[in-house]
């Protein structure tokens, strides 16, 4: 399973800049990144490679953070690799709550971001299917 930072972000001007810059100062590198907003706020979830360091850095700088566990996978980046694997999802009854892509360096395959309603049951339907589940080290070290 790999750490997630999710954080509550007003919808004002330089409030994802702040949270980045803040970031950037602490040598803390964002791997993925998803932003879902409303008129007021949004959620921005993070995958960064100090997750821990993350959340008490922005914490200290009052935003609301949460961590959350997701899982990273790898599929071949062809048609139908996504499809492909979130087969297994549904043959073994597993909803997917939300999931995005992000950019790494594992040869030609594409990554993707998945949270669960029940993420062991998941990780082992992926699994079966001989969908490469990442570990956090290497998600993080991507």
């Amino acid at each position: 399973m790999v750490n997630q930072i999710s954080i509550f972000v007003e919808n004002k001007p330089g409030r994802l800049h702040a949270i980045t810059e803040t970031l950037n100062k602490n040598n803390i590198n964002i791997r993925a990144l998803s932003l879902a907003d409303t008129t007021d706020f949004g959620i921005l979830r993070l995958i960064v490679d100090k997750p821990d360091d993350a959340q008490v850095l922005l914490k200290k700088n009052g935003y609301a953070v949460k961590i959350t566990q997701v899982i990273a996978v790898e599929i071949p980046d062809v048609p139908g690799g996504l499809s492909n694997a979130l087969c297994f999802l549904k043959d073994s009854g597993v909803v997917i709550e939300y999931m995005y892509a992000f950019v790494g360096s594992c040869s030609d395959n594409a990554m993707v971001i998945l949270k669960l309603n029940d993420m062991e049951k998941g990780v082992e339907a992926l699994k079966n299917g001989k969908i490469n589940v990442l570990s956090a080290e290497k998600v993080y070290s991507l």
